[in-house]
């Protein structure tokens, strides 16, 4: 009889911990601001009458009306789960990123507030690690939420430290 061992990619069912859903109006007037930007870029060409400056403005509309479109799914896929070991972060619609950083391997827990995030309540907040491809950043928290959350990894980072 032969078994059938199933090696699928995907992690086990777990909870996920969202960030606020406030982070949609931050990533909004992000992409408002960039689309007037592209949008003053294309409108000075065309008005020294060159040629594509009709190409970028309409790209810009089109390009940044998608972004705008996709912006409450792109921020509701972003989450992460406290496990045993690690912290799992996840974000992403097509291309999903899925990073697990253990919690010895912490080297800074950071935390950033910028003046619109800071207006609605919201800071993002950032782990280091000596491996830069494991760098994460978690964006959107609600301020107490990532304050409570850094004092939890630096705890479990000093009580777990690899190889110091």
């Amino acid at each position: 009889m032969r078994r059938i061992v199933s090696r699928s990619t995907e992690l086990p069912a777990i909870e996920w911990r969202r960030v606020s859903p406030k982070l949609v109006g931050v990533e909004l007037v992000g992409t408002l601001i960039s689309a007037l930007l592209f949008a003053a870029v294309g409108g000075f060409l065309i008005y020294l009458d060159v040629w594509f400056g009709w190409l970028i403005l309409v790209a810009a509309v089109v390009l940044h009306a998608v972004m705008a479109v996709l912006t409450p799914r792109r921020v509701r896929s972003i989450g992460y789960q406290l496990r045993e070991d690690d912290l799992v972060f996840r974000r992403g619609i097509m291309w999903q990123r899925f990073v697990a950083v253990p919690y010895g391997r912490m080297q800074l827990v950071d935390i950033t507030r910028g003046p619109l995030a800071r207006s609605l309540g919201l800071a993002d907040l950032k782990l280091v690690t000596a491996a830069a491809v494991t760098n994460v950043s978690i964006p959107g928290l609600a301020m107490s939420d990532a304050d409570d959350l850094r004092d939890r990894l630096v705890e479990l980072a000093e009580t777990r430290r690899a190889g110091l």
